[in-house]
């Protein structure tokens, strides 16, 4: 045993497979550490770079340009080159381009670290999605997939007044040094723990959990499906918009919660930080024990996994047309309540949201649809920041920027009726075919 490669040692059965599912967890916390950085350094940056909240947005946008345009590409490289050397070196990148944003002396600079910010963390979510897809049987991916996604919730309860509390007492310098000392250490503990399992023992040891697996058996060895091909699945077009709607709001809060509670409110900044903690912490709960252990625990007591993850799909989205709430709160406690009840439905509904790529297409196909729909999220992510940052500027008042995500929630709720339907796996036969 201590002779074989660590990949050949572990399988979908091993209990190794919940190391991985926490390191891929800490990989997020970190990610996202230094995505909320910029929110926390808002005020820090108008006092070294002068910029307006129109540049703040765009700013906070830089970022998901380019992570959009890897996402595509990206999803074709990690079905090629597979999730660790993928991952390894999309660490090392982000951890240069956070070093890059401590040192920038003006914005132009400090923009290019973000654009390489977002080149380096373009592979994080397809890339953990392709491993949860190959480590965990269909019945686990929903927690599995929590572990990872609640995280990114997590490091924003905690992120914002962790850094923001570093800032205060250090500098916006110091905070983005911070988190590129973290993220090489995570790189070094990826490299350390990470192997890709072999996929002819992982199909015999699915296969040994019973008859109902045989589809988690055939998923692992069937063709891959082109990426064009993916492109014309309606089930992967409908994920892919409500996904977007999702993570327009997401991004909304991530990079304007701070600044928002702060200026409209008229709380100090490190009040802000603090309450700003509040709403993500209950989704990361949300996203933990709704999308990830209330899924798997129906789903293995004989709960139709289809209707129960369409359930939380569309109930979780639901609650996120509550951020319309925040448009006309005059006080915290109004502004936090509509904010929480959206962001934790919305984080309900999350890992449903990534555990689909591993249960409508094969592992061969995984990292490609993980990116197909990455690419939806960061057209949000683009738009988001940026638009609200516009809206602000000209109207004087967040309540159109509030106003806005409610028409596109709404249409991610009608694509998972509509488009996506019941839950189950592509046909590769059919996809193959060319249309």
């Amino acid at each position: 045993m201590a002779d074989r490669p660590l990949s050949q040692q572990h399988a979908p059965s091993d209990p190794y497979r919940w190391t991985i599912g926490l390191l891929l967890g800490i990989g997020v916390l970190v990610n996202y550490f230094d995505r909320v950085n910029l929110s926390v350094s808002h005020d820090a940056l108008v006092g070294s770079f002068g910029i307006t909240p129109q540049v703040f947005g765009q700013l906070s946008a830089a970022y998901s340009w380019t992570y959009a345009a890897c996402q595509l590409p990206t999803g074709v490289i990690l079905d090629a080159f597979g999730v660790r050397k993928v991952t390894i070196t999309s660490v090392f990148i982000w951890g240069i381009a956070s070093i890059a944003a401590a040192f920038a002396p003006g914005v132009v600079l400090f923009f290019l670290a973000r654009l390489l910010l977002g080149i380096g963390e373009a592979p994080t979510f397809p890339a953990n999605a392709k491993a949860v897809g190959a480590w965990f049987p269909s019945h686990e991916r929903s927690l599995a997939t929590a572990m990872f996604d609640s995280s990114a919730k997590l490091a924003n309860a905690i992120g914002v007044p962790l850094l923001g509390l570093l800032l205060l007492r250090v500098g916006w310098r110091w905070s983005f040094g911070f988190t590129a000392m973290l993220s090489f250490a995570y790189m070094g503990l990826f490299a350390l723990l990470y192997r890709e399992p072999d996929r002819f023992s992982m199909r015999n040891v699915i296969r040994s959990a019973g008859p109902e697996a045989d589809a988690d058996a055939a998923q692992i060895i069937a063709p891959p499906i082109p990426l064009a091909k993916l492109l014309r699945q309606k089930k992967i077009i409908g994920v892919a918009i409500g996904s977007g709607a999702y993570n327009y709001v997401f991004y909304l809060l991530l990079t304007w919660l701070p600044t928002y509670l702060s200026q409209t409110l008229h709380i100090t900044l490190r009040q802000s930080f603090l309450y700003t903690g509040a709403p993500w912490l209950v989704a990361a709960l949300c996203g933990l024990l709704i999308g990830g252990v209330l899924v798997d625990t129906l789903i293995k007591r004989g709960f139709d996994a289809s209707n129960v993850r369409r359930a939380v799909l569309i109930c979780g989205t639901v609650c996120g047309l509550g951020i319309v709430g925040a448009a006309f709160a005059h006080s915290v406690a109004s502004a936090l309540i509509p904010i929480t009840i959206a962001i934790g439905g919305l984080s309900a509904a999350s890992p449903v949201i990534w555990s689909l790529p591993s249960l409508l297409v094969p592992n061969t196909s995984t990292g490609k649809v993980g990116g197909i729909i990455n690419f939806a999220n960061q057209i949000s992510a683009i738009v988001a920041p940026i638009l609200t940052g516009y809206t602000v500027q000209k109207t004087g008042s967040y309540v159109w920027a509030f106003a806005i995500p409610t028409v596109y929630i709404l249409l991610g709720i009608l694509s998972y009726i509509v488009l996506v339907g019941r839950i189950q796996a592509i046909d590769v036969r059919e996809a193959l075919v060319d249309v």
